[in-house]
């Protein structure tokens, strides 16, 4: 039951403002769209492309277990930041 909360706040949190919640936001934003279908087809898309991802993590597992996963996802996510803040500020730069 620990594993699931955890698992449930992280994924939930990490959901948060991104750009998925973003587009759906604008979706239900609609007149013409109907809430119930925009809470549907947004619902439909995560469970797809999380089912994508355990099996991707599931079949990567065994040729990365080798690998330090979380120290790399680490690195990614702060070269991530890194080009997006190099970016803003060449982007303000220019401006």
């Amino acid at each position: 039951m620990t594993q699931l909360l955890a698992i449930f706040v992280t994924v939930f949190l990490a959901e948060l403002g991104d750009k998925t919640q973003l587009a759906t936001v604008l979706f239900a934003s609609e007149r013409q769209t109907s809430p119930l279908l925009v809470f549907l087809a947004a619902s439909a898309a995560l469970v797809a492309s999380t089912a994508l991802a355990v099996a991707l993590g599931t079949a990567a597992e065994r040729w990365l277990a080798f690998l330090p996963l979380k120290l790399l996802a680490g690195i990614g996510f702060i070269l991530v930041g890194g080009w997006t803040i190099f970016d803003h500020f060449r982007t303000a730069a220019a401006a």
